[in-house]
């Protein structure tokens, strides 16, 4: 069963830019140090960074619903890769404890980009 989703598109130009006139500072407030490292080890960061912040709001989207919910902090919601290099997502803190109120059991996400945009779907699963 289906407990939330969560879809959101980024602007990679955006990411782009955001990073060319800020730098360092919002990447420390909107990722982990994890994140920071995998996407800086690519070609093109910022591909990978609005990747992630696609998948981060989609996550807010599917665990919305309560005041709580609400202020779940972006380094809350970490996107990863495991072994076998596919996208996973860890809930900390607040996140954490939204899916436990509703009951997930598993976190899927799909992630995709190009040149222009990035775009990633978040889906909450239950067990029955």
């Amino acid at each position: 069963m289906i407990a939330g989703i969560g879809l959101d598109v980024v602007d990679v130009a955006r990411v782009r830019d955001l990073i060319a006139s800020r730098g360092e500072r919002p990447l420390r407030r909107l990722f982990t140090e994890s994140e920071r490292q995998y996407c800086q080890a690519k070609a093109a960061p910022e591909l990978h960074y609005a990747a992630r912040l696609a998948a981060k709001e989609a996550a807010f989207k599917a665990l919305s619903g309560t005041a709580s919910a609400q202020a779940i902090g972006w380094r809350e919601i970490e996107v990863r890769v495991d072994e076998r290099g596919r996208p996973e997502v860890l809930l900390h803190e607040r996140a954490s404890k939204r899916a436990e109120e509703l009951a997930v059991a598993r976190v899927w996400v799909s992630l995709t980009h190009d040149r222009t945009i990035a775009s990633a779907m978040v889906v909450l699963e239950v067990d029955t």
